[in-house]
């Protein structure tokens, strides 16, 4: 009986030994973890105006920042005296990229060829009419600044 206790303790100490040991942890896999965690195409914060900061939700906010980049280009290009030949009825898409530190960068321009055929410079227009936004803060994300992607819709229609 006293052989078979001694083999019991023997073999709950020999196997106990794993028990003590610590696993490490790596930073990298700690951030790799948290990284997957979360949903990248959502922000906590869009990007924003001063004018916009006063807007209770997440939505009021965007619909504030697109309303007011949509305001300034219209009353740019209002202000250009277009003239064209034929009705120019046009939804164009302004793909834009707004960087962490702020900085507004048209990605793409998507225009119909007959808005191109009546205003060959409509391009170098939008651009130019986006240079002038009031300062753009970025959009942030885990109380962090990050970069963010959209399409801007401009209706252009030219009796």
């Amino acid at each position: 009986m006293n052989r078979i206790v001694c083999l019991l303790i023997l073999l709950i100490t020999a196997t106990s030994c794993n028990y003590f040991d610590k696993k490490k942890v790596y930073p990298e896999d700690l951030l790799e973890e948290e990284l997957q965690t979360f949903n990248w195409n959502e922000v906590d914060t869009y990007p924003t105006f001063m004018g916009c900061d006063a807007m209770t939700t997440k939505e009021d906010n965007k619909i504030c920042f697109q309303n007011t980049l949509i305001t300034n280009v219209n009353q740019f290009l209002r202000a250009q005296n277009l003239v064209v030949a034929n009705d120019v009825k046009d939804t164009i898409i302004l793909k834009i990229i707004i960087d962490k530190t702020g900085l507004l960068n048209v990605e793409s321009i998507k225009v119909q060829p007959e808005t191109i055929q009546e205003i060959p410079e409509i391009d170098s227009l939008l651009r130019q009419s986006l240079k002038g936004v009031p300062k753009i803060y970025p959009a942030i994300k885990r109380n962090q600044p990050v970069t963010t992607a959209f399409e801007l819709p401009v209706i252009v229609k030219i009796n």
